[in-house]
């Protein structure tokens, strides 16, 4: 890949993946503007928008925003950064939005993280909350010092349903029906760089490696 000055990048992967992380590495290495669909789209209700009036009628009812929605709020937010690096998480969604994002705009790399389900189920069914304060905890990598009870009140932790095993499996393959016919539409392209492992600091040094290769990244940082 050649040096180019601007990163046109997308970033994949299942709830629990770390996502999250990687994606505020890019963005402090990288001197990018994180375009996340739920950020933009509660922006766009927020400010009552064109885009955010229509969506909302949509979330309200418990409906999927349509494609040509979706398009369309993307396509003016990307339009308004035309001279500034940018990575997409969870859009484009479908493959009608994968085409049309690609006939409009110059995709340096999609960025694939694949993390076993597993690890992922085992990570997510460890966490417990407060319900009162937000404060969450996990079993293995952040126990309460009396087991299921928060360090600060004493009162009983439990487990969000979002946090239930049965319900992490139930997400993660919704996922994986929704996202492989669009990572199949880049493979195609020849865009996916895949990324394998079971932790963020694992698969960030590669991550940056990668993108090392397409854009010189704001601030350098040396991994072997």
């Amino acid at each position: 890949m050649t040096i180019h000055r601007l990163l046109r990048a997308i970033i994949i992967g299942a709830p629990g993946s770390g996502k999250g992380t990687i994606s505020t590495r890019i963005v402090k290495d990288f001197d990018v503007k994180h375009l996340s669909s739920g950020d933009l789209l509660r922006k766009q209700v927020q400010e009552k928008t064109e885009y955010g009036v229509q969506a909302k009628r949509y979330m309200d009812s418990g409906q999927l925003v349509p494609d040509k929605l979706m398009l369309g709020l993307f396509m003016h937010e990307l339009n308004a950064l035309s001279d500034h690096s940018w990575l997409l998480d969870g859009f484009p969604r479908t493959v009608e939005q994968a085409t049309a994002l690609y006939k409009s705009q110059d995709i340096e790399v999609v960025l694939n993280l694949r993390i076993p389900f597993d690890v992922i189920i085992d990570r997510i069914k460890g966490r417990w909350t407060h319900p009162g304060s937000g404060r969450i905890y996990h079993v293995d990598f952040n126990p309460p010092k009396v087991p299921f009870k928060d360090d600060v009140t004493g009162e009983p932790l439990i487990q969000r349903d979002d946090d239930k095993e049965e319900t992490v499996k139930a997400r993660l393959d919704h996922y994986r029906r929704l996202t492989h016919p669009v990572l199949q539409y880049f493979s195609n392209k020849g865009l996916v760089e895949e990324f394998s492992g079971t932790e963020s600091n694992e698969i960030w040094p590669r991550v940056h490696k990668a993108l090392s290769q397409v854009v010189v990244p704001k601030q350098y940082t040396h991994y072997e």
